[in-house]
């Protein structure tokens, strides 16, 4: 879906126009009584319909740092059209505009809140159906460009979380940077939400094998534990802990085994008869398992 639900209308038959599949794997809309051989492309309707938003209500759409492509305009027809009619193409296409734009959220945000609670609860039961949800509730938005919005970073922060569980790691980046960037421009950095993007991303990054960045945002998530919940704090050293990890798979073994070692002295110290010692306590001991098996040779062996 390209366009907000009810928009669209067919010039023909003046009935509603419904999302249908094309025969080529892409998006159309169909007229609810079939007056039309094939659907509409859906791409192409939005192109020109958010091409004219942008050169005569550009003001209506949310500001970005980029330049707005015609898609996520569209995506805020809503706002601005009160109907779509479109005839024979989609380039064929009037517009009724609002008298006054809607400022506040309308049925589409509603229906996108709904589908993204939705996601919420079918995330662990039925991952595939909450991830499909996730992707209509983030039709025409680019995470790269798109402006700080709260429903847009909250499906962002499930869709990645739901490509981190199902496997997919490198599909999960984009989602969740725009979730972290989003919700620091919309709450602050110190925000509970804030961290947990980060601890997200972080996460992505890790499993993504991308472990150079992975390790910068360990590194900010452990600096910022350390400043708010303190430096012996669980959540702290167990960070410490999980940046030992990535600088043992960016090759620096003495540096993780030094970081790690630390780490397990204050936390035994710290958090005495806690589980999460011994764990690490495994990682340290695969480390350097793993640096004997390469023959590494260490001064500190």
């Amino acid at each position: 879906m390209y366009l907000p639900p009810g928009l669209l209308h067919c010039r023909f038959c003046h009935q509603p126009m419904a999302y249908a599949q094309l025969h080529d794997s892409g998006q159309g809309y169909q007229c609810q009584q079939d007056c039309r051989p094939r659907p509409v492309d859906a791409a192409a309707i939005a192109h020109t319909v958010g091409r004219t938003i942008l050169r005569h209500a550009a003001r209506a759409i949310p500001s970005t740092t980029a330049p707005t492509p015609p898609q996520l305009a569209a995506a805020h027809a809503h706002r601005i059209l009160a109907r779509i009619t479109v005839g024979a193409t989609p380039g064929d296409i009037a517009l009724t505009w609002r008298a006054t734009p809607v400022t506040g959220p309308g049925r589409f945000d509603a229906e996108r809140g709904q589908r993204i609670a939705a996601a919420r609860n079918l995330a662990h039961t039925e991952p595939l159906r909450a991830r499909q949800l996730l992707h209509d509730s983030l039709t025409g938005v680019d995470p790269a460009t798109a402006p700080a919005d709260p429903l847009h970073a909250e499906a962002a922060n499930l869709l990645a979380e739901l490509q981190l569980r199902l496997g997919h790691p490198a599909d999960a980046i984009a989602w969740a940077t725009y979730a972290h960037h989003s919700t620091i421009h919309i709450h602050g950095p110190g925000h509970p939400r804030s961290v947990h993007a980060l601890h997200l991303q972080a996460v992505v990054y890790r499993h993504a094998g991308h472990h150079q960045r992975a390790y910068h945002l360990y590194r900010q998530l452990g600096e910022h534990f350390a400043a708010t919940a303190g430096p012996h704090a669980h959540r702290t050293l167990a960070t410490h802990a999980t940046t030992a990890l990535v600088l043992h798979a960016l090759g620096h073994c003495q540096a993780a085994r030094a970081l790690l070692a630390d780490t397990i002295a204050t936390h035994r110290r710290e958090h005495p008869g806690h589980p999460a010692t011994a764990r690490m306590t495994q990682h340290l001991t695969h480390i350097w398992q793993d640096c004997a098996a390469k023959g590494h040779k260490h001064q500190d062996a």
